[in-house]
């Protein structure tokens, strides 16, 4: 009886663990036409500009179609500020991030860019 307990113990923290894992965060998708080497997050509205997610991606950029891992962030609406390698930096205002999911971007969400 006690190893049934002990078994039965063992395989609930194992599904619990697996279930944790399971997850694979939150992540942008580029459909941009455009890699992007700079991608941060504010609250809607404001302009406290977190780090750069783009250092999450092993090659520090992320390419049309690639998705980057984001960390760091709660659910919630946020803008953020998008940069390009040739220094062209816009915004894309009021995206809904929410946990465990993907959200993407794309050339026309895009505004107020400046080169």
């Amino acid at each position: 009886m006690r190893w049934t307990l002990v078994l039965i113990a063992v395989l609930a923290f194992a599904g619990e663990a697996a279930a944790q894992g399971k997850g694979k965060g939150i992540r942008l998708w580029n459909l941009t036409t455009e890699t992007i080497s700079g991608f941060q997050l504010s609250p809607a509205g404001k302009t406290d500009w977190g780090p750069n997610q783009c250092l999450n991606d092993k090659d520090k950029e992320v390419d049309h179609d690639e998705r980057l891992r984001i960390t760091g962030v709660e659910p919630g609406r946020y803008d953020a500020k998008v940069s390009y390698p040739n220094a062209r930096q816009c915004v894309v205002r009021d995206i809904e991030i929410r946990a465990d999911a993907v959200f993407s971007i794309a050339d026309k969400d895009l505004k107020d860019c400046t080169k």
